[in-house]
């Protein structure tokens, strides 16, 4: 009998070192979780920003296109070709400006997306959210800047042809 409550003992004492091993293993698990939780919330909230700035930028560009646009209109009606033609030239570098806005807006878009997929929480998934509608925000800009830019290189070749012409 004493051997049986012996062997009991010894099998209890094993017994509780692996639960305390056990409740370790948990410790240590949920504190690495909570670290990758707060770097993922990190990630997120920096690829939104970046999308959004992104955004913000193409839109500047797409502003800029318009502006060379409409000098390249002006410069096109009097004899200023070479004035016309730089705007022209100023139009499709602040088109490629925005696309490439349009593309880090997209990028970020992504990374906060993946940050969501690791972990599907709330604030991830609303940034996530946000940096897709500034991406989808950057690209439409990016397309206005090219349309405008690719009238700005019309004008210009037109008052290269009338003065030719």
């Amino acid at each position: 009998m004493a051997d049986d409550v012996n062997i009991l003992r010894q099998e209890v004492a094993v017994m509780r070192e692996e639960f305390h091993e056990l409740k370790q293993s948990y410790l240590d698990t949920n504190r690495r979780y909570a670290d990758t939780l707060l770097m993922l919330r990190g990630l997120t909230q920096h690829a939104t920003e970046s999308a959004e700035q992104a955004a913000k930028a193409a839109e500047f560009s797409a502003r800029c296109s318009e502006k060379c646009l409409s000098a390249a209109k002006s410069a096109a009606s009097i004899p200023m070709i070479e004035t016309a033609e730089a705007a022209s030239i100023a139009a499709i570098s602040a088109a490629e400006s925005a696309i490439q806005s349009a593309a880090s807006a997209a990028s970020a878009a992504a990374a906060a997306a993946l940050a969501v997929a690791h972990h599907a929480e709330d604030a991830s998934a609303q940034g996530s959210s946000v940096a897709a509608e500034a991406s989808k925000k950057a690209a439409a800009f990016a397309a206005q800047a090219v349309l405008m830019s690719n009238k700005a290189a019309e004008y210009a070749r037109s008052a290269r042809k009338d003065k030719s012409g």
